[in-house]
């Protein structure tokens, strides 16, 4: 007979019996918990206050939600030893089910913990929305990992120190088995077994009902201390269950009629008139004083492509020479602000022209076709409109999102295998999906029709791998590689254009999706959404730089303004070379919705709650908040955004409802002299 170690004896009187096994879940659970804080803590030491308040209040607070979700954990194991015949739980055969249980158990939390790590290392935060994303999309996720990391030896080691940890706890079951056999059966009939295993059920049901992760958020400002405080399992499952806000139910509201009247304000501009006075209607017709040009356009949309890499922002490593070419000749944006932190938010930003609504992106969630989009602009103004993407399609719903949306898409399927010379998990390279784009814009130029392409790249995402001897750094080296790769691909993609007919008619838009990292001090850092754009094209753009605030919404509007466009428009964005723009940006993610203007951040959080800082750095590169009171006219132009983009998606007012009569309506308004007024200032 195993001896009982001295702590259950002390402390027996705890659990009764065979739930001797539940304290023991508890206590190792704690432990691992306790050890992936501590490992995360010793890598973002320098990014977190060091005072004895500061760190212990990170393990206080962590060690309630570690609890909070072994308690969790805990009910497969208090239903299997409810259900536990007495004389079955104490034989010798019960081992050989007991022990393999208990050894997954024990590798799943290594296992856990493994992944904790290497998601800390990619996002600087716990378990999100993304490690959702994660789960859902395996294939592509699953591949990733293979070419990024080496799996075989990663799980071998998993498997040693899971096999280590259940040498440890062995001796502490046997103890328990034989604690049990010698104690008799305080709780082995049927009736005690149910009534003490009731309780322990009843237990994660008051903590479901009456804890939520709001605690952690308040108890901490920095962003780091609040993600380690927090507990990784627990945030995924949490992540699922808050997968979709509706706004109105957690966010700070207005008066739903205040609310869209002062939408419509914001929104309102010299050349613009609405059509109606119905303040949930946003729809408005904008005119120009000149001509309609017909160019076209090509958007490449960049992988994780921040600021902070070009050469054209300072960065010195010479990662970008064909991006800051096109910067120098072209018209740079440059401080322009990604609206989240996803590759879906970025395209939800420049496709809708809407800033991000809480929960999930527009692009992943269902009944998102027939939105009021760009590429039904581009149609009613009889382009061919082409959505390039090197991966499948399926992945974050691009496909059906951009194909409901006024779309053709290609994707990896749909290229042959002579058009593809290399690929990984996430899809064909940059060069070959840029290549099949040119190919697919002769089309359109021998049926002397004008396109609109809009290309997502791939090759700038980890396993950040290429073909080789494209540039002088090896592939699979990491983010400097991918971030040189993708820049080599355009530049390729830029030179090969000159060559075609339609180069010359033809207005390039680069822009970054999101920035390459988004973790930061702040809830919000607000120097993680610092983003490039450029627009190119000889002969057509002026060459310059645009230092105003602006934000991914804008990038239609201010395309449109160029192109001197009379269209209807229900976007939120607006055109940032007009002499009337309100420098002004959207950034946030799943949760907090932050809205920044003339150097002060507001942030709206799930809580109906609203935080103001003023941001004390005039570049914003390194960005410091400094909390301040309440500015009202701040606080009502964040809400009225946010709530009036989440009522107008709501209520489907943000749809498209062209059916061919927009340009004789524009016509129309035209006439009657909207578009009387000053004229644009452009750069």
């Amino acid at each position: 007979m195993s001896k009982q170690p001295v702590f259950f004896r002390e402390f027996g009187f705890l659990f009764l019996g065979r739930y001797q096994m539940l304290r023991l879940f508890f206590i190792w659970y704690s432990i691992y918990a306790f050890g992936v804080r501590l490992a995360l803590l010793c890598i973002s030491w320098s990014q977190i206050g060091h005072s004895p308040m500061t760190v212990g209040g990170v393990f206080l607070v962590g060690l309630f939600y570690d609890l909070l979700n072994a308690a969790y954990f805990a009910v497969p194991i208090v239903l299997y030893l409810m259900v536990m015949p007495h004389r079955v739980l104490i034989s010798r055969w019960h081992r050989v089910v007991l022990y393999p249980l208990v050894f997954a158990l024990c590798y799943g939390l290594v296992f856990s913990a493994l992944a904790e790590w290497l998601f800390w290392e990619e996002f600087g935060v716990r378990f999100n929305f993304i490690a959702v994303d994660y789960l859902v999309y395996t294939h592509e996720v699953i591949g990733n990992i293979r070419e990024s990391y080496p799996v075989p030896i990663l799980l071998t080691l998993v498997g040693v120190l899971a096999g280590l940890v259940f040498v440890v706890i062995r001796p502490w079951l046997e103890a328990i088995i034989a604690s049990v056999r010698q104690q008799g059966q305080p709780v082995a009939s049927i009736f005690g077994r149910l009534s003490v295993g009731g309780v322990f059920l009843l237990l994660p049901v008051l903590l479901f009902v009456t804890v939520d992760g709001s605690f952690v958020g308040r108890a901490f400002d920095n962003r780091y201390e609040k993600e380690l405080a927090e507990n990784g399992i627990y945030q995924l499952f949490a992540a699922f269950r808050n997968n979709s806000l509706d706004y109105g139910t957690f966010y700070k509201n207005m008066d739903e009629n205040v609310a869209f009247k002062s939408l419509r304000r914001t929104l309102q501009t010299k050349n613009s008139r609405y059509l109606n006075d119905d303040p949930t209607n946003i729809e408005r017709v904008l005119t120009s004083a000149g001509p309609e040009k017909r160019h076209n356009v090509v958007l490449i949309m960049v992988e994780s492509l921040s600021a902070e890499y070009l050469g054209s922002f300072g960065n010195a490593e010479g990662l970008t020479p064909n991006l800051d070419a096109l910067a120098r000749d072209g018209l740079l944006f440059n401080r322009l602000y990604a609206t989240g932190t996803r590759t879906v938010r970025g395209m939800e930003a420049v496709t809708l022209s809407v800033p991000p609504t809480p929960g999930q992106s527009i692009v992943k969630r269902p009944d998102n076709a027939k939105m009021f989009s760009l590429g039904y602009v581009f149609r009613e103004k009889g382009y061919d409109t082409r959505f390039f993407y090197g991966g499948f399609g399926y992945f974050d719903n691009m496909n059906a999102f951009f194909g409901g949306n006024g779309f053709d898409v290609t994707d990896r399927s749909n290229l042959s295998a002579e058009e593809i010379s290399f690929a990984n998990i996430w899809g064909v390279c940059d060069e070959d999906i840029l290549g099949r784009a040119v190919r697919e814009f002769d089309d359109s130029a021998r049926r002397k029709k004008p396109f609109f392409g809009y290309v997502m790249t791939t090759s700038n995402h980890r396993p950040f791998t290429y073909p080789e001897g494209r540039i002088d750094i090896p592939s699979k080296t990491g983010r400097s590689g991918g971030v040189k790769y993708s820049d080599y691909a355009i530049g390729k993609f830029i030179e090969e254009a000159r060559h075609h007919s339609w180069f010359d008619n033809t207005i390039f838009v680069i822009v970054a999706d999101h920035c390459g990292g988004s973790a930061g001090r702040q809830e919000i850092p607000v120097q993680r959404y610092h983003i490039p754009m450029i627009f190119y094209g000889p002969g057509i753009i002026k060459s310059g730089v645009n230092s105003t605030l602006a934000s991914q919404v804008d990038l239609g509007p201010t395309l449109f303004g160029l192109l001197q466009w009379q269209y209807h428009s229900k976007f939120f964005g607006k055109d940032i070379l007009a002499y009337d723009f309100t420098p002004r940006a959207f950034i946030g993610n799943y949760q907090r919705l932050g809205y920044l203007e003339n150097g002060y951040l507001a942030i709206l959080n799930e809580r109906q709650g609203i935080a103001q800082y003023q941001v004390a750095s005039e570049t914003m590169q390194d960005a410091v908040l400094v909390p301040i009171s309440e500015k009202k006219e701040l606080s009502e132009k964040a809400i009225c955004s946010y709530q009036g983009a989440s009522l107008l998606y709501k209520r489907g007012l943000d749809r498209w409802s062209g059916d061919g009569n927009h340009l004789v309506v524009i016509g129309q308004v035209a006439r009657k002299g909207i578009s009387s007024g000053k004229e644009k200032k452009r750069i």
